[in-house]
């Protein structure tokens, strides 16, 4: 089994030294940074890297420049999803980001874990968990997912949170590490607040 397919079902493999996935790490650099330098305005060039990079882009998503990526073929992002500037995704397990998510500014998604043992982490060795956005998901500011984390349905993620563990659909959770304020309920609705 190569280091790619090792990497890719989820087991311990060479992150560092293996020739294939260097290349493939490489390749997804060169595709942000030419996201990164054009223009906002150009929207058909800026679209086209992004299709390149990223295994799925749905319609009507916005990303900000900058992103980062490791892989870029590993994340998916659904339809109608806005991610703010500065997002990082390390996406050596697959990242699949839901439709119509909010994604604050300097947001890292982070797959990767390594060896506790440093004489094998020094090996390059690293193990890769996904990570799972559902539907309609707003993360603030500057949060950071650990590996392996679904974050479900609805949910809302405050600001510099560390979510290290699954947080369920249709709650608030905030913190370091996150942990659940409450359940989003029908009194959270602005309707009687303005008109829409």
């Amino acid at each position: 089994m190569s280091q790619k397919e090792r990497m890719e079902k989820g087991v311990w493999y060479d992150a560092n030294f293996d020739l294939e996935l260097s290349k493939l790490r490489d390749k997804a650099e060169d595709l942000c940074f030419q996201f990164n330098q054009i223009k906002p305005s150009q929207k058909r060039s800026r679209q086209a890297i992004l299709n390149k990079l990223f295994s799925h882009v749905g319609q009507d998503v916005t990303i900000l420049s900058p992103i980062y990526a490791d892989y870029g073929y590993r994340t998916s992002i659904g339809k109608g999803t806005f991610i703010n500037h500065d997002a990082y995704f390390m996406d050596g397990g697959k990242i699949t980001i839901g439709r119509h998510c909010f994604i604050g500014p300097r947001c890292g998604l982070y797959t990767a874990n390594h060896p506790l043992i440093y004489q094998e982490r020094n090996q390059g060795y690293e193990i890769a968990l996904p990570i799972v956005i559902e539907d309609n998901v707003w993360i603030g500011g500057d949060v950071t997912i650990l590996p392996g984390v679904t974050i479900g349905e609805g949910s809302v993620i405050g600001a510099k949170s560390l979510v290290n563990k699954d947080i369920p659909a249709h709650v608030v959770a905030v913190g370091n590490p996150c942990r659940i304020l409450r359940k989003i309920t029908k009194d959270d609705s602005i309707r009687d607040l303005c008109e829409l």
